[in-house]
Protein backbone atom coordinates (compact mmCIF):
# COMPACT_ATOMS: atom_id res chain seq x y z
CA UNK A 1 0.00 0.00 0.00
CA UNK A 2 2.72 2.38 1.04
CA UNK A 3 4.13 1.90 -2.78
CA UNK A 4 0.89 1.90 -4.17
CA UNK A 5 0.25 5.08 -2.05
CA UNK A 6 3.98 6.83 -3.47
CA UNK A 7 3.10 6.40 -6.54
CA UNK A 8 -0.54 8.03 -6.73
CA UNK A 9 0.79 10.95 -4.64
CA UNK A 10 3.48 11.58 -6.85
CA UNK A 11 1.55 11.41 -10.35
CA UNK A 12 -1.23 13.59 -9.17
CA UNK A 13 1.84 15.68 -7.72
CA UNK A 14 3.19 16.36 -11.33
CA UNK A 15 -0.17 16.68 -12.97
CA UNK A 16 -1.22 19.20 -10.98
CA UNK A 17 1.89 21.08 -11.24
CA UNK A 18 1.09 21.13 -14.70
CA UNK A 19 -2.18 22.73 -14.15
CA UNK A 20 -1.55 24.77 -11.33
CA UNK A 21 1.42 26.72 -12.99
CA UNK A 22 -0.81 27.66 -15.41
CA UNK A 23 -2.99 29.16 -13.26
CA UNK A 24 -0.25 31.12 -11.53
CA UNK A 25 1.08 32.51 -15.23
CA UNK A 26 -2.49 33.47 -15.55
CA UNK A 27 -2.98 35.72 -12.52
CA UNK A 28 1.18 36.86 -13.14
CA UNK A 29 1.91 37.08 -16.73
CA UNK A 30 -0.35 35.70 -19.67
CA UNK A 31 -2.21 38.92 -19.92
CA UNK A 32 -0.18 41.38 -20.98
CA UNK A 33 1.94 38.86 -23.01
CA UNK A 34 -1.17 37.18 -24.86
CA UNK A 35 -3.86 39.85 -24.68
CA UNK A 36 -2.09 43.15 -24.68
CA UNK A 37 -4.70 45.23 -26.65
CA UNK A 38 -7.07 44.50 -23.64
CA UNK A 39 -7.08 47.03 -20.90
CA UNK A 40 -5.51 45.15 -17.51
CA UNK A 41 -8.51 43.88 -16.20
CA UNK A 42 -9.74 42.46 -19.37
CA UNK A 43 -6.62 41.57 -20.00
CA UNK A 44 -6.44 38.93 -16.43
CA UNK A 45 -9.92 38.29 -17.26
CA UNK A 46 -9.19 37.02 -20.59
CA UNK A 47 -6.16 34.81 -18.85
CA UNK A 48 -8.07 33.47 -16.36
CA UNK A 49 -10.76 32.38 -19.32
CA UNK A 50 -7.60 30.56 -20.83
CA UNK A 51 -7.28 29.07 -17.29
CA UNK A 52 -11.31 27.81 -17.05
CA UNK A 53 -10.97 26.18 -20.48
CA UNK A 54 -9.01 23.53 -18.55
CA UNK A 55 -11.77 22.93 -16.12
CA UNK A 56 -14.60 22.65 -19.00
CA UNK A 57 -12.38 19.93 -20.63
CA UNK A 58 -12.09 18.04 -17.64
CA UNK A 59 -15.67 15.96 -17.93
CA UNK A 60 -14.58 15.58 -21.38
CA UNK A 61 -11.36 13.89 -20.13
CA UNK A 62 -13.26 12.03 -17.50
CA UNK A 63 -15.53 10.23 -19.90
CA UNK A 64 -12.94 9.45 -21.87
CA UNK A 65 -10.33 8.06 -19.31
CA UNK A 66 -13.02 6.56 -17.22
CA UNK A 67 -14.00 4.67 -20.22
CA UNK A 68 -11.00 3.31 -20.66
CA UNK A 69 -10.54 2.81 -17.12
CA UNK A 70 -14.13 0.32 -16.16
CA UNK A 71 -13.57 -1.15 -20.04
CA UNK A 72 -9.99 -1.81 -19.92
CA UNK A 73 -8.41 -1.42 -16.66
CA UNK A 74 -7.48 1.48 -13.93
CA UNK A 75 -3.65 1.31 -14.64
CA UNK A 76 -3.53 2.42 -18.86
CA UNK A 77 -5.75 5.68 -17.54
CA UNK A 78 -2.53 6.34 -14.69
CA UNK A 79 -0.12 6.28 -17.68
CA UNK A 80 -2.33 7.99 -20.67
CA UNK A 81 -3.08 10.97 -18.82
CA UNK A 82 0.30 11.85 -17.30
CA UNK A 83 1.78 11.57 -20.80
CA UNK A 84 -1.41 14.22 -22.25
CA UNK A 85 -0.85 16.24 -19.61
CA UNK A 86 3.01 16.62 -19.64
CA UNK A 87 3.29 16.88 -23.12
CA UNK A 88 0.65 19.54 -23.42
CA UNK A 89 2.32 21.64 -20.48
CA UNK A 90 5.77 21.64 -22.38
CA UNK A 91 4.05 22.82 -25.33
CA UNK A 92 2.60 25.66 -23.95
CA UNK A 93 6.21 26.98 -22.70
CA UNK A 94 7.29 26.81 -26.31
CA UNK A 95 3.89 29.35 -27.57
CA UNK A 96 5.29 32.84 -28.82
CA UNK A 97 3.68 35.67 -27.07
CA UNK A 98 1.13 38.02 -29.17
CA UNK A 99 4.06 40.21 -30.03
CA UNK A 100 5.33 37.43 -32.14
CA UNK A 101 2.39 35.62 -34.06
CA UNK A 102 -0.53 37.56 -33.30
CA UNK A 103 -3.86 35.84 -32.76
CA UNK A 104 -2.52 32.67 -33.03
CA UNK A 105 -0.66 33.02 -29.25
CA UNK A 106 -4.14 33.26 -27.41
CA UNK A 107 -5.65 30.27 -29.83
CA UNK A 108 -2.93 28.04 -29.22
CA UNK A 109 -3.00 28.51 -25.30
CA UNK A 110 -6.42 27.66 -25.35
CA UNK A 111 -6.16 24.77 -27.39
CA UNK A 112 -3.36 23.54 -24.92
CA UNK A 113 -5.04 24.26 -21.91
CA UNK A 114 -7.72 22.29 -23.15
CA UNK A 115 -5.80 19.38 -23.66
CA UNK A 116 -4.25 19.76 -20.08
CA UNK A 117 -7.73 19.61 -18.94
CA UNK A 118 -8.17 16.26 -20.88
CA UNK A 119 -5.69 14.63 -19.11
CA UNK A 120 -6.47 15.78 -15.61
CA UNK A 121 -9.60 14.63 -15.95
CA UNK A 122 -8.90 11.30 -15.82
CA UNK A 123 -6.03 11.50 -13.28
CA UNK A 124 -7.98 11.87 -10.69
CA UNK A 125 -10.32 8.48 -10.83
CA UNK A 126 -7.62 6.83 -11.92
CA UNK A 127 -4.73 7.94 -9.51
CA UNK A 128 -7.91 7.54 -6.59
CA UNK A 129 -9.04 3.93 -7.73
CA UNK A 130 -5.31 2.84 -7.53
CA UNK A 131 -5.75 3.29 -3.42
CA UNK A 132 -8.83 2.93 -2.91
CA UNK A 133 -9.25 -0.52 -4.86
CA UNK A 134 -6.44 -1.58 -3.02
CA UNK A 135 -6.96 -0.40 0.46
CA UNK A 136 -8.46 -2.02 3.65
CA UNK A 137 -11.95 -1.16 3.81
CA UNK A 138 -10.66 -0.01 7.55
CA UNK A 139 -8.05 2.16 5.83
CA UNK A 140 -9.55 3.18 2.84
CA UNK A 141 -10.08 6.80 3.67
CA UNK A 142 -6.67 6.99 5.35
CA UNK A 143 -5.06 5.38 1.86
CA UNK A 144 -6.99 7.30 -0.58
CA UNK A 145 -6.14 10.45 0.96
CA UNK A 146 -2.48 10.41 -0.67
CA UNK A 147 -3.45 11.30 -4.02
CA UNK A 148 -5.15 14.20 -2.50
CA UNK A 149 -1.99 15.49 -0.97
CA UNK A 150 -0.46 15.19 -4.50
CA UNK A 151 -2.27 18.96 -5.89
CA UNK A 152 -0.57 20.70 -2.44
CA UNK A 153 2.73 19.02 -3.83
CA UNK A 154 1.89 20.21 -7.31
CA UNK A 155 1.06 24.18 -6.40
CA UNK A 156 4.27 24.49 -3.98
CA UNK A 157 6.27 23.00 -6.63
CA UNK A 158 4.56 24.93 -9.26
CA UNK A 159 4.75 28.40 -6.97
CA UNK A 160 8.22 27.75 -5.78
CA UNK A 161 9.61 27.32 -8.90
CA UNK A 162 7.88 30.87 -10.24
CA UNK A 163 8.81 32.40 -6.72
CA UNK A 164 12.67 31.83 -7.22
CA UNK A 165 12.08 33.03 -11.02
CA UNK A 166 9.87 36.13 -9.94
CA UNK A 167 12.98 36.82 -7.07
CA UNK A 168 16.12 36.05 -8.96
CA UNK A 169 15.38 37.17 -12.09
CA UNK A 170 14.38 40.92 -13.70
CA UNK A 171 10.63 41.72 -14.27
CA UNK A 172 11.77 42.03 -18.01
CA UNK A 173 13.78 38.98 -18.12
CA UNK A 174 11.01 37.23 -16.32
CA UNK A 175 8.41 38.38 -19.12
CA UNK A 176 10.61 37.11 -21.75
CA UNK A 177 11.35 33.83 -20.80
CA UNK A 178 11.90 32.90 -16.80
CA UNK A 179 7.86 32.27 -17.07
CA UNK A 180 8.37 29.45 -19.82
CA UNK A 181 10.95 27.30 -17.30
CA UNK A 182 7.95 25.57 -15.07
CA UNK A 183 6.50 24.34 -18.21
CA UNK A 184 9.81 22.89 -19.60
CA UNK A 185 10.24 21.36 -16.49
CA UNK A 186 7.09 19.79 -16.83
CA UNK A 187 8.38 17.15 -19.47
CA UNK A 188 11.10 15.95 -17.04
CA UNK A 189 8.35 15.18 -13.89
CA UNK A 190 6.16 13.57 -16.71
CA UNK A 191 9.11 11.15 -17.54
CA UNK A 192 9.97 10.39 -14.10
CA UNK A 193 6.05 9.86 -12.84
CA UNK A 194 5.81 7.72 -16.14
CA UNK A 195 8.85 5.62 -15.52
CA UNK A 196 7.21 5.13 -11.40
CA UNK A 197 3.94 4.05 -12.64
CA UNK A 198 5.24 1.75 -15.34
CA UNK A 199 5.26 -1.23 -12.59
CA UNK A 200 1.60 -0.59 -10.76
CA UNK A 201 -0.16 -3.75 -10.60
CA UNK A 202 -3.72 -3.87 -12.03
CA UNK A 203 -6.06 -3.20 -9.50
CA UNK A 204 -7.63 -6.61 -7.53
CA UNK A 205 -11.52 -5.46 -8.19
CA UNK A 206 -10.86 -4.28 -11.66
CA UNK A 207 -9.40 -7.72 -12.42
CA UNK A 208 -12.58 -9.54 -10.51
CA UNK A 209 -14.71 -7.63 -12.97
CA UNK A 210 -12.88 -8.78 -15.73
CA UNK A 211 -12.95 -12.41 -15.34
CA UNK A 212 -16.25 -12.74 -14.21
CA UNK A 213 -17.17 -10.78 -17.52
CA UNK A 214 -19.11 -8.23 -15.53
CA UNK A 215 -17.53 -5.07 -17.08
CA UNK A 216 -19.34 -2.07 -18.32
CA UNK A 217 -20.16 -2.26 -22.23
CA UNK A 218 -20.84 1.46 -22.11
CA UNK A 219 -19.88 2.86 -18.89
CA UNK A 220 -21.31 6.85 -19.12
CA UNK A 221 -24.65 5.18 -20.85
CA UNK A 222 -24.86 3.09 -17.36
CA UNK A 223 -24.18 6.20 -15.04
CA UNK A 224 -26.28 8.52 -17.11
CA UNK A 225 -29.02 6.32 -16.65
CA UNK A 226 -28.65 4.69 -13.47
CA UNK A 227 -27.08 6.74 -11.51
CA UNK A 228 -27.86 10.35 -12.86
CA UNK A 229 -29.04 12.13 -9.72
CA UNK A 230 -26.04 10.78 -7.62
CA UNK A 231 -23.52 12.67 -10.27
CA UNK A 232 -25.10 16.17 -9.80
CA UNK A 233 -25.47 16.13 -6.39
CA UNK A 234 -21.90 14.71 -5.75
CA UNK A 235 -20.59 17.83 -8.64
CA UNK A 236 -22.76 20.28 -6.05
CA UNK A 237 -21.09 19.03 -3.24
CA UNK A 238 -17.82 19.31 -4.17
CA UNK A 239 -17.73 22.49 -6.38
CA UNK A 240 -17.33 24.74 -2.61
CA UNK A 241 -13.94 23.17 -2.37
CA UNK A 242 -12.85 23.77 -5.84
CA UNK A 243 -14.10 27.36 -5.63
CA UNK A 244 -12.53 27.66 -2.00
CA UNK A 245 -9.15 26.28 -3.61
CA UNK A 246 -9.22 28.80 -6.95
CA UNK A 247 -10.02 32.29 -4.85
CA UNK A 248 -6.69 31.49 -2.76
CA UNK A 249 -4.76 30.05 -5.13
CA UNK A 250 -5.40 32.25 -8.18
CA UNK A 251 -8.04 35.07 -7.58
CA UNK A 252 -6.41 36.71 -4.49
CA UNK A 253 -2.81 36.32 -5.69
CA UNK A 254 -3.77 38.24 -8.66
CA UNK A 255 -6.20 41.12 -6.58
CA UNK A 256 -3.51 41.32 -4.12
CA UNK A 257 -0.57 42.32 -6.87
CA UNK A 258 -2.76 44.34 -8.67
CA UNK A 259 -5.12 45.83 -6.59
CA UNK A 260 -3.91 45.30 -3.41
CA UNK A 261 0.09 47.11 -3.93
CA UNK A 262 1.83 43.45 -2.42
CA UNK A 263 4.08 41.99 -3.98
CA UNK A 264 4.20 38.45 -5.75
CA UNK A 265 6.56 37.08 -3.59
CA UNK A 266 4.66 37.73 -0.85
CA UNK A 267 1.27 36.81 -1.95
CA UNK A 268 2.67 33.60 -3.47
CA UNK A 269 4.95 33.16 0.36
CA UNK A 270 1.46 33.51 2.10
CA UNK A 271 -0.54 31.00 -0.24
CA UNK A 272 2.29 28.37 -0.05
CA UNK A 273 2.29 28.29 3.63
CA UNK A 274 -1.10 27.90 3.76
CA UNK A 275 -1.09 25.23 1.12
CA UNK A 276 1.61 23.51 2.73
CA UNK A 277 -0.23 23.29 6.00
CA UNK A 278 -3.29 22.19 4.40
CA UNK A 279 -1.28 19.22 2.88
CA UNK A 280 0.42 18.46 5.77
CA UNK A 281 -2.75 17.89 7.73
CA UNK A 282 -4.84 16.06 5.55
CA UNK A 283 -4.35 12.37 6.19
CA UNK A 284 -5.14 13.40 10.04
CA UNK A 285 -8.25 14.42 8.55
CA UNK A 286 -8.68 11.15 6.58
CA UNK A 287 -8.43 8.98 9.64
CA UNK A 288 -11.04 10.83 11.61
CA UNK A 289 -13.13 9.41 8.42
CA UNK A 290 -11.98 6.11 8.91
CA UNK A 291 -13.36 6.38 12.66
CA UNK A 292 -16.20 8.61 12.20
CA UNK A 293 -17.56 8.65 8.31
CA UNK A 294 -17.65 10.41 5.16
CA UNK A 295 -20.41 12.76 5.17
CA UNK A 296 -20.31 13.85 8.56
CA UNK A 297 -16.62 15.59 7.88
CA UNK A 298 -17.80 17.00 4.64
CA UNK A 299 -20.49 18.63 6.05
CA UNK A 300 -18.64 20.01 8.61
CA UNK A 301 -16.08 21.36 6.54
CA UNK A 302 -18.74 22.97 4.43
CA UNK A 303 -20.72 24.69 7.47
CA UNK A 304 -16.97 25.95 8.19
CA UNK A 305 -16.47 27.33 4.44
CA UNK A 306 -19.52 29.26 4.74
CA UNK A 307 -18.77 31.15 8.13
CA UNK A 308 -15.44 31.69 6.91
CA UNK A 309 -15.63 33.54 3.78
CA UNK A 310 -16.24 37.18 4.91
CA UNK A 311 -13.50 36.88 7.79
CA UNK A 312 -10.92 35.69 5.13
CA UNK A 313 -11.76 38.49 2.35
CA UNK A 314 -11.49 41.21 5.68
CA UNK A 315 -8.20 39.50 6.22
CA UNK A 316 -6.84 39.50 2.87
CA UNK A 317 -7.57 43.29 2.28
CA UNK A 318 -5.41 43.96 5.67
CA UNK A 319 -2.71 43.33 3.36
CA UNK A 320 -0.64 41.87 6.06
CA UNK A 321 1.32 38.87 5.56
CA UNK A 322 0.58 37.37 8.87
CA UNK A 323 -2.97 38.07 8.67
CA UNK A 324 -3.56 36.84 4.90
CA UNK A 325 -1.91 33.51 5.44
CA UNK A 326 -4.36 32.92 8.57
CA UNK A 327 -7.53 34.25 6.04
CA UNK A 328 -5.94 31.67 3.69
CA UNK A 329 -5.32 28.83 6.04
CA UNK A 330 -9.05 29.20 7.47
CA UNK A 331 -10.50 28.63 4.10
CA UNK A 332 -8.26 26.12 2.99
CA UNK A 333 -8.62 23.96 6.35
CA UNK A 334 -12.30 24.11 6.01
CA UNK A 335 -11.63 22.79 1.95
CA UNK A 336 -9.87 19.74 3.16
CA UNK A 337 -11.91 18.72 5.85
CA UNK A 338 -13.92 17.53 2.52
CA UNK A 339 -11.07 16.77 0.10
CA UNK A 340 -9.35 14.22 2.58
CA UNK A 341 -12.43 12.54 2.18
CA UNK A 342 -13.57 12.31 -1.01
CA UNK A 343 -10.86 10.38 -2.70
CA UNK A 344 -12.54 7.24 -0.35
CA UNK A 345 -16.28 8.66 -0.63
CA UNK A 346 -17.24 8.94 -4.55
CA UNK A 347 -15.63 5.53 -4.97
CA UNK A 348 -17.98 3.98 -2.10
CA UNK A 349 -21.06 5.70 -3.34
CA UNK A 350 -20.54 3.94 -6.90
CA UNK A 351 -20.41 0.38 -8.19
CA UNK A 352 -17.28 -1.30 -9.27
CA UNK A 353 -18.64 -1.58 -12.92
CA UNK A 354 -19.15 2.29 -13.38
CA UNK A 355 -17.18 3.47 -10.35
CA UNK A 356 -13.99 5.31 -12.53
CA UNK A 357 -16.24 7.11 -14.73
CA UNK A 358 -19.13 8.03 -12.28
CA UNK A 359 -16.37 9.32 -9.67
CA UNK A 360 -14.44 11.22 -11.88
CA UNK A 361 -17.44 12.69 -13.79
CA UNK A 362 -18.76 13.73 -10.52
CA UNK A 363 -15.58 15.28 -9.47
CA UNK A 364 -14.44 16.71 -12.70
CA UNK A 365 -18.02 18.56 -13.04
CA UNK A 366 -17.45 20.14 -9.99
CA UNK A 367 -14.19 22.03 -10.88
CA UNK A 368 -16.56 23.21 -14.22
CA UNK A 369 -18.98 24.66 -11.46
CA UNK A 370 -16.60 25.87 -8.92
CA UNK A 371 -12.82 25.92 -10.29
CA UNK A 372 -13.46 27.29 -13.72
CA UNK A 373 -16.08 29.86 -12.42
CA UNK A 374 -14.61 31.05 -9.86
CA UNK A 375 -11.44 33.09 -10.74
CA UNK A 376 -13.75 35.13 -13.52
CA UNK A 377 -16.85 35.90 -10.95
CA UNK A 378 -14.63 36.96 -8.33
CA UNK A 379 -12.41 39.50 -10.62
CA UNK A 380 -15.69 40.58 -11.87
CA UNK A 381 -16.89 41.42 -8.22
CA UNK A 382 -14.09 42.37 -6.95
CA UNK A 383 -13.55 45.30 -9.62
CA UNK A 384 -14.09 48.75 -8.34
CA UNK A 385 -14.50 50.47 -5.07
CA UNK A 386 -12.10 51.00 -2.43
CA UNK A 387 -13.16 48.33 0.53
CA UNK A 388 -12.94 44.72 0.74
CA UNK A 389 -14.60 42.89 -1.80
CA UNK A 390 -17.65 41.91 -0.06
CA UNK A 391 -19.49 40.30 -3.11
CA UNK A 392 -16.71 37.82 -3.38
CA UNK A 393 -17.83 36.52 0.04
CA UNK A 394 -20.96 36.47 -0.62
CA UNK A 395 -20.66 34.88 -3.96
CA UNK A 396 -18.60 31.82 -1.86
CA UNK A 397 -20.70 31.97 0.75
CA UNK A 398 -23.83 30.60 -1.39
CA UNK A 399 -21.63 28.20 -3.10
CA UNK A 400 -20.79 26.77 0.47
CA UNK A 401 -24.40 26.37 1.44
CA UNK A 402 -25.77 25.05 -1.99
CA UNK A 403 -22.89 22.57 -1.38
CA UNK A 404 -23.87 21.71 2.11
CA UNK A 405 -27.38 20.97 1.26
CA UNK A 406 -25.90 18.47 -1.25
CA UNK A 407 -23.40 16.73 1.00
CA UNK A 408 -27.09 16.34 3.17
CA UNK A 409 -28.98 14.58 0.67
CA UNK A 410 -26.01 11.54 0.35
CA UNK A 411 -25.69 8.84 1.96
CA UNK A 412 -23.21 7.75 4.41
CA UNK A 413 -20.73 4.54 2.87
CA UNK A 414 -18.03 4.05 6.20
CA UNK A 415 -18.04 0.49 5.55
CA UNK A 416 -18.47 -0.48 9.42
CA UNK A 417 -21.96 0.84 8.50
CA UNK A 418 -22.59 -0.50 5.27
CA UNK A 419 -25.14 -2.74 6.82
CA UNK A 420 -27.15 -0.38 8.16
CA UNK A 421 -27.66 1.76 5.03
CA UNK A 422 -30.48 2.12 2.68
CA UNK A 423 -29.82 1.84 -1.32
CA UNK A 424 -27.62 4.61 -2.14
CA UNK A 425 -28.76 7.97 -3.95
CA UNK A 426 -29.51 7.28 -7.75
CA UNK A 427 -29.52 3.57 -7.62
CA UNK A 428 -26.21 2.82 -6.78
CA UNK A 429 -25.95 -0.50 -4.82
CA UNK A 430 -25.32 0.02 -0.75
Amino acid sequence: MARLAAASLVGTAIEFFDFFVYGTAAALVLGPLFFPTFSPLAGTLAAFGTFAVGFLSRPLGSVLFGHVGDRHGRRPVLLASLLLTGCATVAVGCVPTYESIGVAAPLLLLVLRFLQGLGLGGEWGGAVLLTAEHAPPHRRALWSSFPQIGPAVGFLLANGVMLALTAGLSDADFRTWGWRVPFWAAGLLAAGGLLLRSSLAETPQFEELAAAGRRAGAPLAEVVRGHWRLVLLTAGALAVGYAIFYTVSTWALAYGTERLGVSSTVMLVCVMAAVAVKGAVTPFVALLADRWGRRPLCLAGCAAAALWMFPMVALLHTRQPVLMFLGFLGALLAFITMFAVVAAYLPELYEPRVRCTGAAVGYNLAGVLGGALTPIVATALSDGGSGPPWGVAAYLTVVALVSLGCFALLPETLPERLPEREEAVGGAPA
